[in-house]
Parts: structure tokens; C-alpha cells; sequence
């Protein structure tokens, strides 16, 4: 791909903060797939079928929840995923 992206942050933020983006892993093999739940409905049969992938690929996954989709994950919990964790995927449902 080698157009440009734009993302949006979708946090509340009054001055956008300017983040790069990080480069992709070459390949999953020996890292730790983190999948967090925000706890909007049915983003947990999304991550279901994901984990089950990834798994079926021998790539190891841990999973995570937030206790409510409409705050930002508790700093406790976001230190633990990034501890734990080479990525992590959130799911996003309604």
C-alpha cells in the first residue's frame, strides 16, 4: 500500500496529538496477540473468530475487556496489555 492514510483518533480531544504510526511485524510468529474487548455488543464474537485464527496460526493471544466502551481503558489495564503484549486488536461492534 502505498498511498497515505489518514486515521482519526476518536478520543475528545481539543488539540489532536500527532502520532506516527508504527511499522507492521514482518511476521507473527513468537509474538503475543493482545484482544481487547471495549464491551460494546457482540465485539466479542468478532474477537472470538479472531482468537480462534490466530491460534490456528500457533500464534499466542491473550484477551482483555474494559470494564465500559464509553471511557478509555483504566491505566492499570492498558499498562498490563502493553506489558503482555507485542500488538493488540480492540473490538469494535454494535
Amino acid at each position: 500500500m502505498t498511498e497515505a492514510a489518514i486515521l482519526l483518533d476518536p478520543t475528545a480531544e481539543r488539540a489532536p496529538a500527532a502520532r506516527a504510526r508504527l511499522g507492521r511485524p514482518a511476521s507473527l510468529e513468537g509474538l503475543t496477540v493482545g484482544l481487547l474487548d471495549i464491551s460494546k455488543a457482540r465485539g466479542n464474537v468478532f474477537l472470538d473468530r479472531l482468537d480462534e485464527l490466530l491460534q490456528a496460526r500457533g500464534v499466542t493471544v491473550r484477551r482483555y475487556r474494559k470494564p465500559t466502551f464509553t471511557r478509555p481503558a483504566p491505566l492499570d489495564l492498558a499498562q498490563k496489555i502493553a506489558a503482555e503484549c507485542h500488538l493488540v486488536v480492540e473490538g469494535l461492534a454494535d
